[in-house]
């Protein structure tokens, strides 16, 4: 097994989700996408470093990922009935085009910044390739796909589940299902110690 190979063990929650440099506050980073594959690579407290599939790492609040319910299946995993994924590569072929076309009419000014950004404006294309490995995001569905060459499975949806009947709401200070508080990700706690 190749023990630098992705493995993701998360999702990024679907508004996303800050990043810091360091799990400190004052060190902010990019914002991660939405629904962005993520590996769980350490733990402190309420802080959690993450790594994406181009090997850069950060540290989120760990309390806001989504974990996958399961690895992805294996390419040894018997042959099943399942979406042909060539219709979902197309659709995201055909978005790439489309937003490469427009980058290129803003390059050479045919188009200004304004236009661009309406004629762009919710256009979602995600696509990794790794080997035999595809992780497809399916706009139509708004869910991400995964694919080994033999089936094309929905690895991870944006649709939250459904409230409960009598929600308990969290304490105050805490994180909502909208995301940290303003203040920012909580001080990292410390376990082990007295």
């Amino acid at each position: 097994m190749d023990e630098f190979a992705f493995r993701p063990t998360h999702v990024a929650p679907p508004d996303g989700l800050a990043s810091w440099a360091a799990p400190d506050p004052a060190r902010p980073s990019a914002r991660l996408d939405a629904l962005l594959p993520l590996q769980l690579l350490d733990r402190r407290g309420d802080w959690a470093m993450v790594g994406c599939s181009n090997g850069w790492t950060a540290w989120v609040d760990g309390r806001l990922l989504v974990a996958l319910p399961q690895p992805p299946p294996t390419a040894g995993a018997p042959p099943a009935r399942t979406a042909d994924p060539r219709p979902a590569l197309a659709g995201a072929g055909s978005a790439l085009d489309r937003y490469r076309a427009l980058l290129d009419d803003l390059a050479t000014g045919t188009l200004d910044l304004e236009a661009f950004r309406e004629r762009t404006r919710g256009l979602r294309i995600g696509l990794v390739v790794d080997g035999g490995a595809v992780w497809l995001f399916d706009p139509v569905h708004d869910r991400w796909c995964y694919g080994d060459g033999l089936q094309l499975q929905t690895y991870a949806a944006t649709d939250r589940p459904a409230a409960p009947a009598s929600p308990v709401p969290p304490p105050s200070g805490l994180p909502t299902a909208a995301g940290p508080a303003p203040y920012g990700p909580p001080a990292p706690t410390r376990t082990g110690e007295p």
